[in-house]
């Protein structure tokens, strides 16, 4: 099987701008690619990843990647997917981010040895004369066609500025670029991303006469439509000190019946022949195929040793709940304790499982706490030192969230 094939039968490929030049440049030629990433936060997220194992298939097969970071375009922000504008952010904040993305995405794509390359658009788009851009890019590109295009269409209602119209001009930009500093030919991104990618295209083949080509694939989003990445504590960060790998393991463990086949297709490198096997499981058996879906996303993220030690916490969780070795943990101190009793509320609230005690309340009032298997019954209720006996205590909110609090000496 081609790499074209295996990416059509994990379900990656969303759009194509034309699919039979397409599956020949991907089956029959070394083809040099790319994604772009652009620096809005400091770590990448669950979202980033199917881009990143796009990439990663694409290299196995003898392709080389482009990993473009937005130094310059992280100055604008993509209004893609948004109802209003990014924050902005400053130079120093990109460059920061951007460091923090190789790091990460050096553990998943194989850079060395020219295997792969990074570059930034800064070191080309931020030193533009603008009248020259105009002249020389801007006049191949109709401020019709570009209104009318989906990346553009939802802001319009809400007001979509200029500075933001420009962002289609300049990532098209990027791949006039690419192409002439490495003869680039072929760009992906997430399907959201098809309009500005159109753009690109059609700006080689219009400036230079070149053919090149475009392919979309698929967002990763749940069965009922939702992007995935999102819990109640916020996105689902690749960086372990934003979300541990205990948590990153159980948000895998806890995905609903109807995505796991399709997680494992899109997030693993799992043998189709083996994913089709587990695609035959129902109801309960189900569990076997999440575990399996949970050890393998957070070994490719945090390494074997890691997705071991979430995976062998998990279980005992939720078989025997003795073991809490691998559990997010909080420390606290007898300094948090007033007149030998520290508030749930507090601890709710120290340990982050709620953003306030409002929230605490909330969440307490609805039945969803527990302390030691015990369910709190009021917001007002409070714990002794004689509770940490054993020198620490277990939170649970819900079913699936789990918390321990270590009594530090």
């Amino acid at each position: 099987m081609g790499v074209f094939e295996e990416l059509k039968a994990r379900g990656l490929i969303a759009q194509m701008t034309d699919e039979e030049k397409i599956q020949d440049l991907l089956n029959n030629h070394k083809t040099t690619f790319y994604i772009g990433f652009d620096p809005t936060a400091d770590s990448l997220h669950v979202g980033h990843f199917v881009q990143i194992m796009v990439m990663a298939h694409m290299q196995r097969a003898g392709h080389t990647p482009i990993a473009l970071f937005g130094g310059g375009t992280g100055m604008v922000g993509d209004p893609s997917g948004k109802t209003d504008m990014r924050k902005m952010l400053t130079k120093e904040e990109i460059d920061h981010n951007i460091a923090c993305f190789k790091k990460q995405m050096s553990g998943l794509v194989d850079f060395s040895e020219g295997k792969a390359i990074m570059a930034n658009n800064g070191d080309w788009l931020l030193n533009l004369n603008y009248i020259e851009f105009l002249r020389d890019v801007g006049v191949h590109f109709s401020v019709n066609r570009m209104l009318a295009a989906e990346c553009y269409k939802q802001r319009l209602e809400r007001g979509l500025s200029f500075f933001e119209l420009n962002y289609m001009i300049m990532q098209s930009y990027d791949f006039l670029e690419l192409n002439h500093r490495y003869n680039c030919q072929l760009e992906l991104g997430g399907d959201d991303q098809w309009s500005n990618i159109i753009g690109g295209v059609e700006l080689l083949r219009r400036k230079e006469g070149k053919e090149a080509y475009g392919m979309t694939f698929t967002l990763l989003t749940t069965s009922e439509g939702k992007k995935m990445g999102k819990t109640e504590k916020g996105a689902v960060w690749l960086d372990p000190e934003k979300t541990t790998p205990f948590d990153f393991y159980q948000y895998w463990r806890n995905i609903g019946d109807a995505d796991v086949i399709k997680c494992l297709k899109i997030l693993t490198f799992l043998p189709m022949t083996e994913i089709n096997e587990l695609a035959k499981l129902e109801g309960g058996e189900l569990n076997k195929a999440k575990e399996i879906l949970a050890f393998e996303v957070t070994k490719l993220i945090h390494g074997e040793q890691e997705a071991y030690k979430a995976q062998e916490g998990a279980r005992a969780l939720f078989g025997t709940g003795e073991n809490t070795d691998n559990m997010p943990s909080t420390d606290i101190t007898a300094a948090n304790f007033v007149d030998g009793e520290i508030g749930v509320l507090d601890l709710l609230v120290l340990t982050k499982l709620a953003p306030s005690k409002g929230e605490g309340r909330r969440l307490i009032d609805q039945g969803g706490i527990s302390v030691d298997n015990a369910k709190v019954v009021s917001s007002t209720e409070k714990l002794s030192l004689n509770h940490f006996k054993k020198k620490y205590v277990v939170i649970k909110k819900g079913k699936k969230v789990f918390h321990k609090v270590n009594l530090a000496d």
